[in-house]
This record gives structure tokens, sequence and C-alpha cells, in this order.
């Protein structure tokens, strides 16, 4: 792939939230021939505007549907949450042209996607899974991903031409995704384990001894530290979070086993994400230690 293919590659973004912004504002960096991003939040008075000025700044062209965006694009990129992945599959093979890609990021089960991947390929347009391994920020475009399904292979070299990272795992739909929710069981499942047990340890007052012992079990990890981190992004990225893991428990459900470790993961996720909805750390720093946030939701409870 050449830099003169490239400049000719048209991509269209469906979802323009923190993910689809990085992706366009790199993609405009790289010089492909044009970026065209729909969001069903720019029907909200109070998310429109915002979104038309980052368009605005990173010249990328802002559209009022799906099939604006899509319509003739080459690759389609989903980044939307991830209980409205099966409607923008469905919205855009509606309006995609035959042999353009659809690369699906949303954190979905493999049945999921594969529902997905029959819809866009019987309206013959070329379906590929991925699976975002890491949080997007700091890495942007470069981001670790896994990509699958029978499209993935051609696909990879425009993918590797546009700045990605993207490694091929299979020929098959849902083996990249069931890696990611394999992982977000853990992950997402740590940061609600140390929610309540940091939240419980504060309120008794023996957060100090809980947090020693800890260290001397895993004493590779800094508890204080991560602690606080997973606090901080369970405050900023709850809800969305709280979508992915229902996906990782029909992921566990789908293979045949009780969820019953995603499926709390995903109400203790949903209750940070309503209590950040009500404003409970709305004046906490960014960067807060964990303390503070416990603090909050004592006070909040009181």
């Amino acid at each position: 792939m050449t830099a003169l293919d490239v400049a000719s590659v048209r991509v269209a973004l469906v979802g323009y939230g923190e993910v689809g912004g990085i992706l366009g504002a790199a993609l405009v960096r790289r010089g492909v021939g044009a970026v065209h991003a729909y969001d069903v939040a720019m029907h909200d008075p109070a998310r429109r505007a915002g979104m038309l000025e980052r368009a605005r700044t990173d010249r990328v062209r802002a559209c009022d549907s799906s099939a604006a965006a899509v319509g003739d694009a080459d690759l389609v990129i989903s980044a939307v949450t991830a209980s409205a992945t099966r409607d923008a599959a469905d919205t855009a093979a509606q309006s995609m042209r035959p042999g353009a890609f659809f690369l699906d990021l949303n954190s979905a089960s493999p049945g999921t996607k594969t529902g997905c991947g029959a819809v866009v390929d019987a309206a013959g347009a070329h379906y590929v899974e991925a699976a975002v391994m890491t949080s997007v920020p700091p890495y942007g475009i470069r981001v670790p991903m896994l990509i699958g399904g029978p499209h993935a292979r051609a696909l990879s070299p425009l993918l590797d031409a546009l700045g990605f990272a993207a490694n091929v795992v299979s020929d098959a739909l849902g083996v990249a995704s069931a890696i990611k929710m394999c992982r977000s069981v853990v992950v997402k499942g740590m940061e609600a384990l140390l929610v309540e047990s940091f939240l419980t340890a504060r309120r008794y007052g023996v957060e100090d001894a809980v947090i020693a012992s800890l260290a001397e079990t895993f004493p590779g990890l800094d508890w204080e530290r991560n602690g606080s981190y997973f606090w901080q992004r369970v405050i900023r990225h709850g809800r969305r979070r709280a979508e992915e893991m229902r996906e990782a428990a029909v992921t566990v459900r789908e293979a045949g086993v009780a969820p019953l470790m995603a499926a709390a993961t995903a109400e203790r996720q949903a209750w940070m994400a309503a209590l950040a909805a009500e404003g409970v750390f709305a004046q906490a720093a960014d960067d807060a230690p964990w303390r503070d946030y416990a603090d909050r939701v004592a006070r909040d409870a009181d």
C-alpha cells in the first residue's frame, strides 16, 4: 500500500466519541482522502456543538446520518457503545457500497459479532471484527488490537498503511472477541473488586491494614497506586464498562457457563457510573487518590 493509495482511501467513523475522535484526527494526519463521522449524539443539542467543533478542528466531515457517512466509504469503522453494536452494523449495512470493509471495534460477545458479520456480508460489504486490547489513550491509532474473520487478512495491509497496530488472530469470527471478553472478566472484575473492597475497608477504617496484607501476598503490585487508577477508570468510564461487562456475561453464557462474576462486575460498574452521573465526584481532581473518591461516596450516602 503506497502513500498515493492511502490518499485515495475514504474512511467513515460510526461513533464519534473518545475513540472515534482520536482515530479521526489520526487518520486525517495520515493523509487519507476523506474522513466522515456520524454519532447518534449529534442529535443531542447538549452535545452536538462540541462534536461539530471537534470535527472542524480535526478536519473531519460531520454527517447527520449513518447513510451520509458510510455511503462512499472504503472503510467503515464502528466505535459505538457495546449495547449499540448490532444497531450500528444493521444501519450501516443498508448504505455501504459492495466490497467496502466494516471494522467493528466494539466490545461485544462472539455471538453478537457473528450476527453483525452476517448482516454486513449479506449486504455485499466485508465485515471484520476487532478486539481493542487496552485503553486507546495514550496509544492512539497504534493501540494494540486483534482482528479476525474471513476478510481480516484482506483488510490487514490497508490497516497497516493507515497506521493501525492490528494482528490477525483467526479467519473465523468470534475468536478475537472471545479473547477480549475473557480478558475483560479479569480486568474489569479487578476494578470492581478493588472499588468494593477499598470502599468497605475505608468505612471500617482498616484500609491501611488491608493494603499492607495485599502487598505482602502480591508484592509485585502497587495496591495504593492501582487502587487510585482503578477508581479513576471506573468513575470516568463506568457506563461503558458496565455495557462491556454485560456483553462479557453474554460471552460466558454462550460458552455454557453461568456468568456469575461478569454479571456482578457489570452491576458494580453501573453503580459507580450512576454515582458519577449524579455528580458525586464532580469536585474531585481527575487524579485524586482513591480515598478521596471513597469519602465522597460516604458523604453522598449520608
